[in-house]
């Protein structure tokens, strides 16, 4: 009889504890997230944040940028294959950071920035080939700080960002045949300032941005075909009626580092009132939105972003009043290994 009531309890016991077990059980399944983060030698520069770059060929490139005491000027490039870093030629213009990047046809292209007194609108054309710099054309827009920018179909494109006095929403396009500027149809929805984008085919995105003191929700896709505009689904729970944008939290963001691998679109930490280390993935095939492996390392914004041979690097930026130097590299494939 004894032995009875002691396999009862025990049954009891089990009955009790099993919802909990099984429930443990399927929410570490429901959050583990697909991608891995691994770090590779750090940047030999000097710790920064808000700096300019971009890629050329198998290389990618750093400068300008912020350390805490003063605005930077040097100019670095990043060798994936040696896992090494190399300083180049000095970037000419006067020190700065919150400066724009983007590259064409084998050039790279930097410009516009906060010098601490005034915002700029000087640009500058790098050649890798000869390790050389070349003024170009001033933007021909308000000079500013915080804008973004982009390459596509042959033609460097810049626009929103902060004028000292004002949030702004206009747009340019360089052209490096002409060596010319101009005036495109501005971005719709809000003026904004620290919005992040990146590039997908044929076609360049540009995501949240801050307004009003408010992170936008809005995307938008720009078609150098045709010049235009168009909005896509909102990166918030918008939608009442669908489920897909049921756990869209915390994607809206400034000042994250971004890069695309293979057809997709990534935005990786940045500062939301929080410096966050949140990685969501976007297809342009669905306009869906996925989370992804966060950031391995200390969250941050005002890092730079870029993609070399199907992986992702991130590096610099800082989280308050630190600045990082560290460079970690990101495979959205790879399953998720807390031991690199």
């Amino acid at each position: 009889m004894l032995e009875m009531k002691v396999i009862r309890f025990y049954l009891f016991i089990l009955i009790i504890l099993s919802p909990t077990l099984f429930t443990s059980c399927s929410d570490d399944e429901e959050e583990e997230l697909e991608g891995n983060w691994a770090e590779e030698s750090d940047f030999d520069g000097v710790p920064r944040g808000d700096a300019a770059g971009f890629v050329i060929g198998n290389y990618g490139y750093l400068g300008t940028g912020y350390d805490g005491e003063d605005r930077r000027k040097d100019f670095w490039q990043y060798d994936p294959n040696l896992n090494n870093w190399t300083q180049m030629a000095d970037f000419p213009g006067v020190e700065r950071n919150g400066a724009v990047g983007f590259s064409i046809n084998g050039k790279g292209y930097i410009g516009l920035g906060y010098d601490g007194d005034d915002p700029l609108n000087d640009f500058y054309e790098y050649d890798p080939t000869s390790n050389t710099w070349t003024q170009i054309q001033d933007f021909p827009g308000s000079a500013r700080y915080g804008a973004t920018s982009f390459a596509v179909a042959g033609k460097g494109y810049i626009g929103t960002g902060y004028d000292g006095d004002n949030y702004l929403k206009d747009f340019y396009s360089y052209d490096p045949t002409s060596q010319a500027w101009e005036k495109i149809l501005s971005i719709g929805g809000s003026k904004r300032r620290d919005a992040n984008s990146f590039v997908i085919g044929s076609k360049a995105y540009v995501v949240s941005g801050l307004d009003n003191g408010s992170y936008e929700t809005d995307v938008w896709c720009y078609d150098p075909s045709n010049g235009s505009w168009t909005e896509m689904r909102e990166i918030n729970n918008y939608n009442d009626d669908e489920s897909y944008d049921d756990d869209y939290v915390g994607i809206a963001r400034i000042n994250a580092a971004t890069f695309t691998i293979d057809g997709k679109g990534y935005l990786a930490g940045g500062a939301a009132g929080n410096i966050l280390s949140t990685v969501w993935e976007y297809d342009p095939q669905t306009d869906l939105w996925t989370e992804r492996t966060s950031f391995e390392g200390t969250s941050r914004t005002e890092a730079i972003g870029f993609s070399l041979n199907s992986f992702a690097y991130v590096t610099t930026g800082r989280n308050s009043s630190y600045y990082f130097d560290d460079i970690w590299s990101f495979d959205p494939l790879e399953e998720y290994n807390e031991d690199d």
